[in-house]
Protein backbone atom coordinates (compact mmCIF):
# COMPACT_ATOMS: atom_id res chain seq x y z
CA UNK A 1 0.00 0.00 0.00
CA UNK A 2 0.74 3.54 -0.79
CA UNK A 3 -0.41 5.86 1.78
CA UNK A 4 0.35 9.76 1.45
CA UNK A 5 -0.34 12.42 4.45
CA UNK A 6 -0.80 16.11 3.47
CA UNK A 7 -2.29 18.81 5.13
CA UNK A 8 0.35 20.08 7.25
CA UNK A 9 1.78 23.55 7.55
CA UNK A 10 2.32 26.57 9.69
CA UNK A 11 -0.63 27.43 12.34
CA UNK A 12 -0.56 29.65 15.03
CA UNK A 13 -1.33 27.91 18.81
CA UNK A 14 -5.43 28.07 18.74
CA UNK A 15 -5.31 27.60 15.48
CA UNK A 16 -6.72 24.56 13.33
CA UNK A 17 -5.20 22.33 10.32
CA UNK A 18 -7.10 19.26 8.70
CA UNK A 19 -4.64 16.70 7.77
CA UNK A 20 -5.50 13.98 4.76
CA UNK A 21 -4.17 10.53 4.18
CA UNK A 22 -4.72 8.99 0.76
CA UNK A 23 -4.24 5.34 0.12
CA UNK A 24 -3.76 4.05 -3.37
CA UNK A 25 -5.89 2.42 -4.98
CA UNK A 26 -6.53 -1.23 -4.20
CA UNK A 27 -5.91 -1.11 -0.83
CA UNK A 28 -9.18 -0.28 0.65
CA UNK A 29 -8.74 1.56 3.67
CA UNK A 30 -12.04 0.50 5.13
CA UNK A 31 -10.89 -3.23 6.02
CA UNK A 32 -8.02 -2.02 7.67
CA UNK A 33 -6.52 -0.53 10.64
CA UNK A 34 -5.77 2.57 10.04
CA UNK A 35 -3.68 5.40 12.50
CA UNK A 36 -2.47 8.37 12.64
CA UNK A 37 0.80 9.09 14.68
CA UNK A 38 3.16 11.85 15.44
CA UNK A 39 6.69 12.36 15.88
CA UNK A 40 8.36 15.61 17.43
CA UNK A 41 12.04 16.57 17.18
CA UNK A 42 14.41 14.61 19.48
CA UNK A 43 11.05 12.20 20.97
CA UNK A 44 9.89 9.49 20.19
CA UNK A 45 6.99 8.21 17.69
CA UNK A 46 3.30 8.97 19.32
CA UNK A 47 0.43 7.50 18.38
CA UNK A 48 -2.46 10.32 18.31
CA UNK A 49 -6.19 7.85 17.15
CA UNK A 50 -6.98 5.12 15.02
CA UNK A 51 -9.66 3.35 13.25
CA UNK A 52 -10.14 -0.48 13.62
CA UNK A 53 -11.71 -2.33 10.41
CA UNK A 54 -15.27 -1.66 9.44
CA UNK A 55 -15.63 -0.02 13.23
CA UNK A 56 -16.50 3.85 12.10
CA UNK A 57 -15.54 4.31 15.65
CA UNK A 58 -11.96 6.47 16.40
CA UNK A 59 -10.16 6.39 19.64
CA UNK A 60 -7.72 8.95 20.56
CA UNK A 61 -4.75 9.23 23.15
CA UNK A 62 -5.54 11.32 25.90
CA UNK A 63 -2.70 13.93 24.59
CA UNK A 64 -5.54 14.90 21.54
CA UNK A 65 -8.59 13.36 23.10
CA UNK A 66 -11.08 16.50 23.13
CA UNK A 67 -9.07 18.55 20.07
CA UNK A 68 -8.44 16.10 17.40
CA UNK A 69 -11.13 14.15 15.53
CA UNK A 70 -10.15 10.70 12.99
CA UNK A 71 -12.96 10.08 10.22
CA UNK A 72 -12.56 8.17 7.36
CA UNK A 73 -14.56 8.53 3.69
CA UNK A 74 -14.65 5.26 1.92
CA UNK A 75 -15.59 6.69 -1.29
CA UNK A 76 -12.20 8.74 -0.93
CA UNK A 77 -10.24 5.47 0.46
CA UNK A 78 -8.92 8.33 2.86
CA UNK A 79 -8.48 8.95 6.45
CA UNK A 80 -8.57 12.39 7.75
CA UNK A 81 -7.66 13.97 11.39
CA UNK A 82 -9.54 17.38 11.78
CA UNK A 83 -6.87 19.01 15.16
CA UNK A 84 -8.46 22.37 16.64
CA UNK A 85 -6.72 23.99 19.87
CA UNK A 86 -3.39 23.06 18.41
CA UNK A 87 -0.32 23.79 20.93
CA UNK A 88 3.09 24.32 20.64
CA UNK A 89 3.99 20.69 22.20
CA UNK A 90 1.61 19.59 18.86
CA UNK A 91 4.59 20.66 16.79
CA UNK A 92 5.70 17.28 15.08
CA UNK A 93 5.89 15.47 11.42
CA UNK A 94 2.63 13.38 11.10
CA UNK A 95 2.13 10.05 9.18
CA UNK A 96 -0.67 7.75 8.85
CA UNK A 97 -0.75 3.91 8.76
CA UNK A 98 -2.38 0.36 8.26
CA UNK A 99 -2.27 -2.61 10.17
CA UNK A 100 -4.54 -5.62 9.82
CA UNK A 101 -7.83 -5.15 11.71
CA UNK A 102 -8.70 -7.43 15.20
CA UNK A 103 -6.36 -5.45 17.20
CA UNK A 104 -6.53 -2.43 20.15
CA UNK A 105 -5.40 0.04 18.33
CA UNK A 106 -1.91 -0.15 20.63
CA UNK A 107 -1.53 -3.88 19.56
CA UNK A 108 -1.57 -3.57 15.95
CA UNK A 109 1.33 -4.67 13.79
CA UNK A 110 1.04 -1.33 11.66
CA UNK A 111 3.13 -2.63 8.00
CA UNK A 112 2.06 -0.10 5.66
CA UNK A 113 3.63 3.38 6.90
CA UNK A 114 3.42 6.38 4.59
CA UNK A 115 5.83 10.10 3.98
CA UNK A 116 4.60 12.42 6.83
CA UNK A 117 3.72 16.10 6.84
CA UNK A 118 5.21 18.29 8.71
CA UNK A 119 2.86 20.09 11.33
CA UNK A 120 4.40 23.67 13.43
CA UNK A 121 2.62 25.40 15.95
CA UNK A 122 3.99 29.01 16.40
CA UNK A 123 3.43 32.41 16.79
Amino acid sequence: VQLQASGGGLVQPGGSLRLSCVASSGFPLKYFTVGWFRQAPGKEREAISCIIGNDDIAYYTNSTKGRFTMSRDNNKNAVYLEMNGLKPEDTAVYSCATGPSGYECNKTPYNGWGRGTLVTVSS
